[in-house]
């Protein structure tokens, strides 16, 4: 893999700024969201006054502390419009995410607004390694998914050229590829395995394919995941965190030097760690659930926002502006089985460590009697489909997830292309058990 380090001049000056200097531009900024939210959405004025809080309270950045959490059932409540900050006229664009399991959650942007998240994504792509003139194939879903036009707009104000291929057509995707000779793709890691797959069938090396970086988001994943994407197209896989809610892609991005985190913009976005039970504030270092409070937006400011997502913050390293650890997963992804907590991406670290068995899977959650049952489907590699080889890997990774995770599972190896496919999120988990 070729050293895309980027130059130290080629940085904004806030990414590498003080510790001090950030610190006094977030407590300027959070000031002017706080009171922003409080004086425009009813929603914040309601919570904050029963709270018995104002935004004249914060003095310092730990007084953040005081103010109450925003959830997404909150964005639920005040479905379409009654988050925005803004009148509707001064709303250029509106995302939502799908509604699977309730009213979708609707978010909108001022034209500055969007300028800002452009800025957030091109930063984002030039810490991973992507440079002004690159190709960029984007493969995340366009439309009201924050993924492809979030990127797009990024890669565009980068100076790159853009080829919004979307999802789906997988085959089409490799032939794009190949004849655009795009050097970076945006993709869910996910659906990278599906374009990998697609690689073998058409009798291509993948490792003689352009890319030369991969910037993967929107589910977790693992190092052992981009251990197996980088040895097989020989590129560089980095990670990109964001959330519709908090502005889509380009809240958090790896550097590609370093790879040992995801560092924060840190002066756009006010990260916490919570206890998810508590509530309470979890020091830097300790695991818990990641908030976030917006520090720039407009039409749509968040305070304390739960994402539900896993981490822990951690000092800069690449950059000045903390680190976030990879997602280990969401708080209500949790799977506890016999009183254990387990993760689909400690199932896939079990997989992806057997020889003989495909990255692709998914957990089936049954219920026998009283007792909850896991059945993990996983495909067999194509060199590993006879009956035997099958059911030696799956013995394997029985083996495994006892011996590392400390649960007992079922273990089905399916012939190749037997597990269902993604090209958006994968869905990890499918729960059978009985409602009720």
């Amino acid at each position: 893999m070729r050293d895309l380090t980027p130059n130290k001049q080629d940085l904004d000056p806030i990414e590498i700024a003080s510790r001090d200097e950030i610190a006094a531009l977030q407590l300027s900024r959070l000031k002017w969201s706080l009171k922003h939210a409080y004086d425009n959405v009813a929603h914040y004025r309601k919570s904050f006054d029963a709270a018995g809080v104002h935004p004249d309270d914060l003095k310092q950045l730990s007084d953040l502390k005081k103010f109450p959490f925003t959830s997404k059932q909150d964005l639920r409540e005040n479905y379409p419009f009654g988050m925005f900050a803004v009148p509707r006229e001064k709303v250029v664009r509106v995302h939502a995410s799908s509604g699977t399991t309730g009213k979708p959650t609707v978010v909108g942007y001022t034209r500055n607004d969007i300028e800002v998240w452009a800025e957030c994504v091109a930063r984002s792509m030039r810490a991973s390694g992507t440079r002004p003139g690159d190709i960029v194939h984007i493969s995340y879903g366009y439309g009201l998914f924050t993924g492809g036009l979030g990127a797009h707009y990024g890669a565009e104000r980068l100076g790159c050229t853009v080829v919004p291929c979307s999802g789906g057509m997988t085959a089409r995707q490799v032939t794009l590829i190949e004849d655009f000779r795009a050097t970076t793709i945006m993709v869910t890691p996910s659906y990278m395995l599906s374009i990998l797959d697609e690689y073998r069938a058409q009798g291509l090396d993948p490792r003689q394919s352009p890319l030369q970086v991969g910037i993967f988001g929107a589910e977790p994943w693992t190092n052992a995941m981009r251990a197996e994407i980088e040895d097989a197209f020989d590129m560089h896989a980095v990670d990109i965190y964001g959330l519709s809610e908090v502005m889509g892609p380009g809240v958090a991005n790896e550097c590609v030097e370093t790879k040992d985190g995801l560092h924060i913009w840190e002066d756009h976005f006010y990260p916490e760690v919570i206890d998810p039970i508590t509530g309470d504030p979890v020091d830097d270092g300790g695991q818990g659930e990641l908030v976030f409070t917006s520090l720039s937006k407009e039409a749509f400011p968040v305070i304390r926002y739960r994402t539900r997502d896993l981490t822990r913050l951690l000092p800069g390293t690449a950059r000045t502006m903390r680190r976030m650890e990879k997602i280990t997963g969401r708080s209500d992804d949790m799977m506890i089985l016999r009183g254990v907590n387990v993760f689909p991406t400690q199932i896939e670290e079990q997989i992806l460590a057997v020889e003989g068995l495909a990255p692709h899977f998914q957990i089936e959650l049954i219920r026998e009697g009283r007792m909850d049952e896991m059945i993990v489907h996983v495909e067999a590699a194509v060199t590993h489909t006879a009956d035997d080889a099958r059911m030696s890997a799956g013995h394997r990774l029985r083996e495994r997830v006892k011996d590392v995770v400390g649960v007992s599972v079922r273990v089905n190896v399916t012939e190749p292309e037997k597990v269902a496919r993604s090209q958006g999120k994968a869905q990890r988990i499918v729960d059978n058990r009985p409602k009720g």
